[in-house]
């Protein structure tokens, strides 16, 4: 089992990230944390756990780094720009695709608010390695184009009580020609902070990605 802290190299910076890979894996899913966020994200960190109850690896990265952190946190300049993140994402799955134990492992990607645009994005650039997409509560309305680009399966949940973001995934469901599905959390925030409704989502992307995997099996 690896379980490591990695820096990756990307565009412009070297970004921190928690790895873990548990034997070989079906998948590995790297995550795209939204404005304000990090891989410290206690959300983000009990899907992770329940990823990898199901056999797949997880990488958890910071998009920004410390210095870009602390700016945007007074400006707000970083979170979006939705080319830097997609660039950053780009290069973290060519860098899984170079490392021993997840070279070739099909990548799936799990953005929240603004990282999940970034990771539609990213997607688009890499249809080969991505194997499905889930957006929480994301913002498919900044990705440009490529919500309609996209070929891998996505899945997008948003929380029920959370009105604007919800009108705003329901657009993109309208626009998303790969396989798809909409997955509203009844009753939750944006934030998705209700244990109940953050073990839905758990299970839901699980899942997800799970099938992913499946099907990019049976068209290879």
């Amino acid at each position: 089992m690896i379980s490591a802290m990695v820096m990756v190299p990307t565009q412009g910076a070297a970004l921190a990230g928690d790895l873990v890979v548990s034997g070989p894996v079906r998948s590995v899913v790297l995550f795209a944390h939204g404005s304000g966020s990090s891989r410290h994200s206690q959300h983000n960190r009990v899907v992770a756990a329940e990823l990898r109850k199901a056999g797949l690896g997880t990488l958890l990265l910071d998009l920004l780094t410390e210095r870009e952190e602390r700016a945007d946190a007074l400006t707000a300049e970083h979170r979006f720009d939705i080319t830097l993140l997609a660039g950053r994402l780009v290069d973290a799955i060519d860098w899984l695709d170079g490392q021993p134990d997840t070279a070739g492992v099909p990548v799936g990607l799990l953005g929240a608010g603004t990282g999940a645009a970034a990771a539609m994005v990213a997607a688009t650039e890499r249809p080969e390695r991505v194997s499905a997409l889930v957006s929480r509560s994301g913002r498919p309305d900044l990705a440009g184009d490529a919500p309609q680009r996209l070929s891998v399966p996505v899945l997008l949940v948003v929380g029920g009580n959370d009105t604007r973001v919800l009108e705003l995934n329901r657009a993109a469901d309208k626009r998303i020609t790969a396989p798809h599905k909409l997955h509203v959390v009844r009753g939750a925030t944006d934030l998705l902070d209700d244990p109940e409704a953050l073990d839905q989502v758990a299970q839901a992307a699980r899942d997800w990605f799970l099938s992913g995997v499946v099907a990019r099996g049976r068209a290879g």
